[in-house]
C-alpha cells in the first residue's frame, strides 16, 4: 500500500483552509505511520505470525469489510451531501485499486516491507506513462528521466536475471502497475465528487468485489487473525483521515514528499516485528526509486505553478 492508495491530492476539492504546514506534517507523518503499519498487518496475516497464514484475497476482504464499517458509521453520523455518481468510472477504479491491495498483500508476506514499499512507489509514475495512451497527455523529457530513476531503482530491487529474483517483487511491481491505473481513473473524478463520497462509494464497491473473491479462498480465521483484520480496516481508514487532513492543510506540493517516510516506518517495523533489517542492496534500490519519484513531484509541482 501507498498514500497513491489512498486518495490522490487531485481528488480532493476540499473547502478552502487556512494554511497549516505544522499540522499538516504532523497529520501527513501519522497518515505515513498507519499506512506503513497496514503493511504489517498485512504480513502477520500472511504468514504464519498470528495462525495458520491466510491467503491474499482473504486478508483484502478484512481491509475493506472492517474499513467499510468504520467509514459508513462516520458518514452516518456527519452525513455530508453526496452529488450524483460516475459509477463505471468508480467501478473501474475500484477494481484496480483492490488488485493492487491484494498484490500489494501477497508482496508484504513474502519479501521485506521495505521492498514492498518502496516498489510501490512506482505507481504514481506508471500512472504518468499510461495517462500517454488513456488521457492523451503529453510527457516531457523531465517526466521521462524520472520515469527511468525510478525504474532503474526497480530493477535493483528486482534483480532481473538473477538467482536471487523474488516471486514477491514482482507482486509488488504488479501492485503498482493496478494502482498506477487506479490512479488514472480517480483523475476523471477529480473535483466532481466529495472525498467522504469517493471513500464510501470506493469501500462499498471494494467491499463486493472482495466478497465475492474470497469464497474461493476462505478459511476460518483464528481470533487473533479476526482481531488484525478489523485492525487492518479500522487503521487504513484512520490513515485516510489522516491523510486527506494534511492535503487540506497545505499545498500537496509541500506536503506529499512526506509521503515517502512510510519506507521509513515499513522498514522500522519489519526490523523490530520480523527481525529484517534492509540490506545495501535494498537501500540503494529504495533511495533510487525515491529520487525518481520526488523528481516527477518537482517537476510536477513547478508545471502546475507555471500553469
Amino acid at each position: 500500500m501507498t498514500p497513491q492508495a489512498l486518495v490522490p491530492p487531485a481528488a480532493l476539492p476540499s473547502p478552502a483552509r487556512r494554511a497549516e504546514p505544522g499540522r499538516a506534517i504532523i497529520l501527513m507523518i501519522c497518515a505515513t505511520a498507519l499506512l506503513a503499519g497496514t503493511t504489517l498487518i498485512a504480513k502477520a496475516l500472511g504468514t504464519d505470525a498470528l495462525g495458520a497464514a491466510l491467503h491474499p484475497l482473504q486478508v483484502s476482504f478484512g481491509r475493506f469489510l472492517f474499513a467499510w464499517v468504520v467509514i459508513a458509521a462516520a458518514i452516518a453520523v456527519l452525513r455530508p451531501k453526496f452529488s450524483k455518481p460516475d459509477v463505471k468510472t468508480h467501478v473501474i477504479r475500484t477494481f484496480c485499486g483492490w488488485a493492487g491491495v491484494s498484490l500489494m498483500f501477497a508482496a508484504a508476506a513474502s519479501i521485506p516491507l521495505s521492498d514492498a514499499t518502496a516498489i510501490s512507489f512506482l505507481n504514481p509514475v506508471l500512472a504518468m506513462i499510461l495517462a500517454i495512451p488513456l488521457l492523451g497527455e503529453r510527457v516531457g523529457r523531465w517526466r521521462w528521466l524520472a520515469a527511468a530513476i525510478a525504474f532503474a531503482g526497480a530493477m535493483i530491487l528486482i534483480r532481473p536475471g538473477s538467482a536471487v529474483m523474488q516471486t514477491g517483487a514482482l507482486l509488488a511491481l504488479g501492485a503498482a502497475c493496478a494502482l498506477g491505473l487506479e490512479l488514472i481513473f480517480m483523475k476523471r473524478l477529480s473535483g466532481r465528487e466529495a472525498p467522504a463520497q469517493i471513500l464510501l462509494i470506493n469501500n462499498s464497491i471494494g467491499l463486493a468485489i472482495a466478497g465475492c473473491a474470497v469464497i474461493w479462498v476462505w478459511q476460518a480465521p483464528t481470533g487473533a487473525q479476526w482481531a488484525g483484520m478489523i485492525a487492518l480496516g479500522c487503521v487504513m481508514a484512520c490513515a485516510q483521515v489522516f491523510f486527506i487532513n494534511a492535503l487540506a492543510r497545505a499545498d500537496a506540493s509541500f506536503i506529499t514528499p512526506f509521503s515517502y517516510l512510510t519506507l521509513v516506518f515499513a522498514a522500522l517495523y519489519d526490523g523490530v516485528v520480523f527481525g529484517v533489517i534492509p540490506t545495501a542492496v535494498s537501500i540503494m534500490g529504495a533511495l533510487t526509486i525515491i529520487c525518481g519519484a520526488a523528481l516527477l513531484a518537482w517537476r510536477e509541482a513547478t508545471h502546475r505553478r507555471k500553469g
